[in-house]
């Protein structure tokens, strides 16, 4: 059954993500991003700049060949239905990702935004009704529940 864990209070999404991303990959994860295409066009940007030092090797599934896809560390996509892995998902959606239960794991960010609360509180019911054990991790105080 797959992993679930809430990133709730996050004050920048895609900053949190690159934070993220940047640990995942650095346990040796292969990671799938999925969200709105807008999103990850910015998450895209930031993948290239948010550090000097780091660089995340990444793609967007939408435009990279198969070899690409498979060899990359990262795949930023709007669906999870062709994953080149089932390591790690990483969801910016406002919606429950098709093809979740594939993955190992999952982690749900979820901002300060009354509006992304609410869609995280839904894919949460979502996600209990159906037997997952969730883990909560709150961003502001870096505390696992």
């Amino acid at each position: 059954m797959t992993e679930i864990t809430f990133h709730f209070n996050a004050p920048d999404r895609v900053a949190h993500t690159c934070r993220l991303l940047r640990k995942a990959v650095g346990s040796g994860a292969k990671v799938m991003v999925t969200g709105e295409a807008d999103l990850l066009r910015e998450l895209d940007v930031a993948l290239w700049t948010f550090s000097a030092l780091d660089f995340l090797p990444h793609c967007l599934a939408a435009v990279a060949p198969p070899a690409v896809l498979s060899a990359s560390p990262v795949v930023l996509a709007e669906t999870s239905r062709d994953a080149p892995h089932q390591h790690l998902l990483v969801n910016l959606g406002a919606g429950v990702p098709e093809g979740f239960e594939r993955f190992e794991r999952m982690v749900e960010v979820v901002t300060l935004d009354d509006d992304a609360r609410m869609q995280g509180r839904r894919r949460w019911k979502h996600y209990a009704d159906r037997g997952y054990a969730i883990v909560r991790y709150d961003v502001a105080t870096r505390e696992t529940q």
